[in-house]
């Protein structure tokens, strides 16, 4: 499983990572989180507002900080 925050860096894209980090431990899943901060990367997702998280190479959310609760879910399903 690929796992990409999408995010310049900014307080909500640090914010996706963390509450991707927690849902992933949660869940007991050892995968590693990239970050892409390259503008023509994450435009070439199709993403125009970040930060999105991705799971191997499909956009998951956009625009917004998912629950830890959430992204349990978005994983779980991702790994089904």
């Amino acid at each position: 499983m690929k796992i990409e925050v999408l995010g310049t860096g900014c307080k909500n894209c640090n914010a996706l990572e963390a509450a991707t980090s927690r849902a992933l431990q949660e869940l007991g899943m050892d995968v590693a989180i990239e970050k892409v901060t390259d503008y023509g990367e994450i435009v070439a997702y199709g993403v125009m507002s970040t930060p999105a998280l991705a799971i191997d190479g499909e956009v998951k959310t956009t625009g917004r900080v998912p629950s830890v609760r959430e992204l349990t879910d978005i994983l779980t399903g991702a790994t089904a």
